[in-house]
């Protein structure tokens, strides 16, 4: 089981929530990038048990993520573009969390 890691996750999340409230009134924004299924150190166990395609077709996109999946989230909110959000999370697992595949599992 994976308790701990998950806890350690909703911590990242809420600890930005909190910054964001706290540097917000300083123009400072702070937001979480959620990577799923991406070729990691990580991931590299779970991926040789589960199978590479077996993970990608548990995503919507049937693929895992690559560098610049998580390089456009970053540079989408280091820019202008980005600058309005703040306190809030960003998905990159490719539609992971919405896949009926993924509960197979």
């Amino acid at each position: 089981d994976t308790f701990a890691y998950s806890a350690s996750k909703a911590a990242v999340v809420m600890l930005s929530k909190h910054l964001a409230s706290a540097l917000g009134p300083r123009h400072v924004t702070v937001n979480t990038i959620c990577p799923g299924p991406f070729m990691s150190r990580m991931m590299r166990g779970t991926i040789a048990m589960v199978g590479e395609e077996n993970m990608a077709s548990g995503t919507s996109l049937k693929r895992l993520g690559a560098p610049e999946d998580v390089a456009g989230a970053c540079i989408f909110l280091s820019s202008k573009a980005g600058s309005y959000l703040t306190g809030t999370e960003i998905t990159v697992d490719g539609g992971s969390l919405v896949s009926r595949e993924m509960s197979k599992l």
